[in-house]
């Protein structure tokens, strides 16, 4: 079901051009402060992979992947990738890259089960990144610390954009402010994990929500996680449960919270295996990805995926990702969306 939010009285600050001219700045700047920071290196990625290896991400669990069949390989299936996360780590052991030093790709995925609207498309691009740690990098302190890298990367591409183009003015929030699940849910207890989300933002501008995954105080989850990826069961530094989390910010354009990104440390054996039970996959354990985790042939890792659609509508103060990107959208929202003046590309 599609959702949209008309903002009063929009009106696009940049001509088709100038957004064109402003995606391809934000994405060549972001890239290389992220590569910086981080200490990655850029690989090509695959836009498809083959069924039944346990390599493609199903995400909350529910979403079905694109798939056609392979004349050369026998009819076998191929899938279109969700994300990247798990051939990400398979790359990293490839590649032999020591701790501290990790990958970046531009991931692009089709998911059609999406529910359409002014941040979710059928189409995803996203920057997806990887990178090798240590056990003793496996807490809250450095996952805080590289959330803290990206944000900082993402203040240096406002900069650029506002100085290039005077009228979008920086308006996002200096620091970010970190907070687990839990301790929101306790914030407010009367309000869905969405209304959570925009209470947090509107107030703090930039915010880092972790653990999220598991079940909370009142049996719920945030949010879904696949078991086999993010690490949401391990107790973190703070005493909550979960090494992973959301970046959002507050979108003035739209008036709610916006997520960024998504990323976390990753699962270990023994993570996985706790938490494939608890979601009752434990048949997954016979898959090429998860057989070689348990062999210990992958090496421990931090990794996410960074919007690249949604950075650039939000630096380019666009209502749409629409705007900022080629999709295909219900006839009633093409229509509502040029009734408002807001152009889909």
């Amino acid at each position: 079901m599609s959702y949209l939010i008309i903002p009063k009285n929009y009106k696009p600050l940049m001509s088709l051009q100038q957004t064109e001219q402003g995606i391809k700045l934000i994405k060549e700047f972001f890239q290389q402060n992220l590569s910086t920071g981080l200490q990655l290196r850029r690989v090509t990625a695959p836009l498809f992979v083959l069924k039944g290896m346990g390599i493609n991400d199903d995400l909350n669990g529910v979403e079905r992947a694109v798939t056609f069949p392979i004349k050369d390989l026998g009819e076998a299936k191929a899938e279109v990738v969700h994300s990247l996360a798990k051939w990400k780590r398979l790359t990293l052991a490839e590649y032999g890259l020591k701790p501290g030093y990790g990958i970046y790709t531009d991931m692009n995925a089709i998911r059609a089960d999406e529910s359409l609207g002014n941040l979710h498309s059928l189409y995803v691009d996203q920057w997806d990144w990887e990178r090798t740690i240590t056990a003793d990098d496996r807490n809250i302190t450095f996952l805080k610390r590289i959330v803290r890298k990206i944000y900082s990367a993402m203040l240096r591409t406002e900069y650029l954009i506002s100085e290039t183009y005077p009228q979008l003015e920086p308006f996002l929030a200096r620091e970010v402010f970190f907070i687990h699940s839990e301790e929101l849910r306790r914030l407010y207890p009367d309000k869905t994990p969405k209304e959570r989300e925009d209470a947090i933002c509107r107030e703090h501008g930039a915010v880092f929500i972790m653990g999220i995954g598991g079940k909370l105080g009142d049996g719920k989850e945030h949010d879904l996680r696949a078991p086999d990826y993010d690490d949401w069961t391990t107790p973190n530094d703070d005493g909550f449960l979960g090494l992973n989390g959301d970046l959002l910010v507050w979108n003035p354009i739209l008036g709610r919270a916006m997520e960024l990104s998504s990323m976390g440390i990753r699962v270990d054996k023994e993570s996985m295996l706790r938490q494939l039970e608890l979601c009752g996959k434990q048949e997954r354990k016979e898959l090429y990805f998860h057989k070689k985790l348990l062999a210990g042939e992958l090496p421990l890792s931090i990794g996410g995926g960074i919007g690249q659609s949604r950075l650039c509508m939000l630096f380019l103060q666009k209502a749409h990702i629409g705007e900022i990107q080629a999709s295909i959208w219900p006839e009633e929202m093409k229509a509502e969306c040029a009734k408002a003046g807001i152009q889909l590309i």
